[in-house]
């Protein structure tokens, strides 16, 4: 079963792929999100962690690995011009077509197009998706386990996920204004979006607060629910930075062998140290991914 879910995951990103290299090859419009989650039958919460995780780019890479590898295409054919060639994979004017060449393959067209062995290596390579190395590939020690609901106070920040040392002294700040300080029960987040695929204004976070004590939002503050079913849990240890990652391994190493699938919310953070008392490298971080057991 496990085999299976694996090769299913990975037939749905064919799919969306396939998708991709369709229109890319018709220099037609590409298709939208919502076409391209379903496909994948995957919920917006997750289309693009799975799709990065599973491929190592992102859906803006992919499509412009797949341009080039049609350019490339075209281009070993001595008869096509490469004018030809630039309009027919999207690009405006041939010189945008050279510019993005150059940048990705250090040569122009005509100088890969005169080294064919070179020319076959490019297609080799940019026929498969790169693998990302960022992703740990240690062992994973993940817990699946069941949450009831429970209580935070929240504030929703758009803007550059690196700005959110601010998002959350307001809400402490919110905290003191009302008391709340020395009832502080957890502290968590909730990324709405995979920063690495999002413009940075508009990445949403929501910055939440578990309290020991009653809390009633307000004052620029929301309630918010999180729990219920099903969470795989992975601690993470080390800088922030590290906590997409380390999402990237439960997407690829731990779920497609683990007898779940992914459920329709979004996943959330429960940061368990102080990052101003604590030291980058041992800041532990909860990872809660949403699941269903499988039948």
């Amino acid at each position: 079963m496990k085999s299976r879910t694996r090769n299913d995951y990975l037939r749905r990103i064919d799919r969306v792929v396939a998708l991709l290299q369709q229109a890319v090859a018709n220099d037609a419009e590409l298709p939208g999100l919502a076409e391209l989650g379903q496909a994948a039958q995957l919920s917006p919460f997750h289309f693009h962690r799975v799709y990065r995780a599973l491929t190592g780019e992102t859906i803006g890479r992919t499509v412009a690995r797949l341009r080039l590898l049609r350019a490339l295409q075209l281009l070993s054919d001595p008869a096509r011009a490469v004018t030809d060639a630039a309009l027919a994979v999207g690009y405006e004017t041939p010189q945008a077509f050279a510019r993005a060449f150059r940048q990705a393959l250090d040569a122009s067209p005509s100088e890969l197009r005169a080294q064919p062995a070179r020319l076959a290596g490019e297609l080799a390579r940019l026929s498969r998706a790169p693998v990302d190395e960022a992703v740990p590939t240690s062992p994973l020690q993940v817990e699946v386990l069941s949450l009831e609901p429970f209580s935070l106070v929240a504030t929703r920040n758009t803007g550059d996920f690196a700005d959110l040392a601010v998002a959350y002294e307001a809400l402490f700040g919110w905290a003191a204004e009302h008391g709340l300080i020395e009832h502080i029960a957890g502290i968590y987040g909730v990324p709405q979006q995979d920063p690495r695929d999002t413009p940075p204004a508009e990445c949403e976070f929501d910055c939440a607060l578990a309290f020991s004590a009653e809390a009633v939002a307000g004052d620029g503050t929301v309630p918010l629910t999180l729990g219920g079913g099903l969470w795989a849990r992975l601690r993470h240890v080390g800088p922030y930075a590290g906590l997409e990652p380390a999402t990237d391994a439960l997407l690829t190493e731990w779920l497609p062998h683990s007898g779940y699938a992914l459920r329709d919310e979004p996943l959330f953070h429960h940061y368990l140290d102080d990052p101003e008392q604590t030291p980058e490298a041992v800041l532990r971080t909860d990872v809660y991914l949403p699941v269903t057991a499988l039948p």
